[in-house]
């Protein structure tokens, strides 16, 4: 438990940020509806929030070393919450989708402040459970988050206060420790043709989950309630897709340590498809809740099992980047995801959207299964312990590969290159120095 103690004031500020995230999430989609938004514009809207994700993820770090971390959270709690408020004050599609992205880039600096925090905080015996307990914040908070949506008219100004006041608040925990500021923010460059080439399966397998699931976070309130459930059924569908990604994550992960992580990706996805199918085409009887339920139970962990079938290839030292080109792939995936599947509804109906996600999850089930053929799994004692933290967002500041086109491929720019500057450490007093770069 002391190794939890360090970090509760983390996991506070965690909390109250994602249940106001979380109330977000769901609120938009089904407000943007009764405003009567297209679907192909609440499409946008979603794709827009993971466009500020990813621009958050490349550039955020660069601003929390110029800004410190303290200075950084509380800059960018204070925007995310005033965004938060602005929505109902400027009710128009092309305003929302600039607001979504602005959350977008607001949450991928507020996790990369934290996450630091987190990875500074632990050692390398207790980073596991530090962060599988983060991981379960972050999915209890979600789901809390989507059910304050019954506690007001989602027509009406409170929820937006609510999620804004939520935001807010979470900024106290932190501002308040007295805990120095992270190391420096590492930065790497991505490769991406060279992490394809390590792990096809894990690239494609993080862009395609982020495909399904992109568009199920950002239209699953919309389908349910255009297909004339309420606003409040719509919250407790999302929040039981939450709970059923959350109690399967780490079952399917230790089931992946002992036999070929593809076949577990693989028959996840089948299983998603087929509860895709049968939302699709009417439930046949089953509740919504269970349904729900049951699709997060197949479909959230995907992109957990995916990464650590990446790691399981990846070279020794090379974690960091494996990590952040796989966040871009599913990132990347996320963007797209939610535009395909909103013009699916526009042709096939509001549960259109399991269409999309059944075709999606297929695919990515067809072409492990090809992969299966061409490349034999690891041995087992070549792979890596199935960890929560691959759940995580990884944080650190992203280049792409830039080399000259005859610049050999094994040329190594430190062999000519004299070391990189280190300043000197200057030791923080005991309220830590928030200024001092960190991450």
């Amino acid at each position: 438990m002391s190794a939890l103690g360090s970090v509760v004031a983390l996991l506070v500020s965690v909390g109250l940020l994602l249940m106001g995230n979380g109330l977000q999430t769901t609120l938009l989609p089904i407000r943007a509806a009764i405003e009567n938004f297209s679907g192909v514009a609440i499409g946008i809207m979603g794709s827009a929030y993971f466009v500020g994700f990813v621009s958050g993820c490349v550039l955020g770090p660069r601003l929390v070393r110029r800004a410190g971390h303290i200075r950084a959270f509380a800059a960018f709690v204070a925007l995310a919450s005033a965004v938060a408020i602005i929505h109902p004050l400027w009710v128009d599609p092309v305003a929302w989708w600039a607001l979504r992205a602005a959350t977008g880039f607001c949450f991928a600096i507020l996790y990369l402040v934290i996450e630091s925090w987190l990875n500074e905080r632990s050692t390398n015996e207790t980073r596991g459970l530090v962060m599988s307990v983060y991981i379960m914040v972050n999915f209890a908070a979600i789901a809390v988050g989507q059910l304050l949506i019954v506690t007001y008219d989602p027509a009406l100004f409170p929820l937006f206060s609510i999620a804004s006041i939520l935001v807010s608040v979470a900024s106290v925990p932190i501002t308040l420790s007295r805990a120095a500021a992270p190391a420096p923010i590492e930065v790497v460059r991505i490769r991406p043709v060279k992490l394809y080439r390590s792990s096809p399966v894990g690239v494609v397998g993080c862009f395609v989950v982020g495909l399904f699931n992109g568009a199920f976070w950002s239209l699953g309130p919309t389908a349910v309630t255009g297909s004339g459930f309420d606003a409040n059924t719509a919250a407790v569908f999302m929040s039981a897709a939450v709970a059923g990604g959350a109690l399967m994550q780490y079952p399917l992960g230790r089931v992946s340590d002992r036999i070929d992580r593809r076949l577990v990706l693989m028959g996840i996805c089948l299983a998603a498809a087929v509860v895709s199918g049968v939302l699709f085409l009417g439930g046949f009887g089953l509740p919504l809740m269970v349904a729900g339920a049951l699709f997060g139970a197949a479909s959230l962990p995907g992109y957990a099992i995916a990464a650590a079938h990446a790691f399981d290839h990846a070279a020794p030292g090379e974690a960091v980047e494996t990590s952040a080109g796989l966040l871009l792939a599913n990132g990347a995936g996320s963007v797209v995801g939610p535009i395909g599947a909103s013009l699916v509804m526009e042709g096939a109906g509001a549960f259109g959207l399991f269409a999309f996600t059944a075709a999606m999850q297929v695919m990515l089930a067809v072409f492990v299964a090809a992969r299966m053929r061409v490349r034999a799994a690891p041995a087992q004692e070549e792979k890596t312990d199935f960890s929560l933290a691959n759940a995580a967002a990884v944080m650190v500041a992203v280049e792409p590969e830039q080399q000259a086109p005859d610049t050999p491929p094994d040329f190594d720019v430190d062999e000519v290159l004299p070391p990189p500057f280190e300043p000197r450490e200057h030791p923080s007093d005991e309220e830590g120095d928030a200024t001092r770069p960190g991450a």
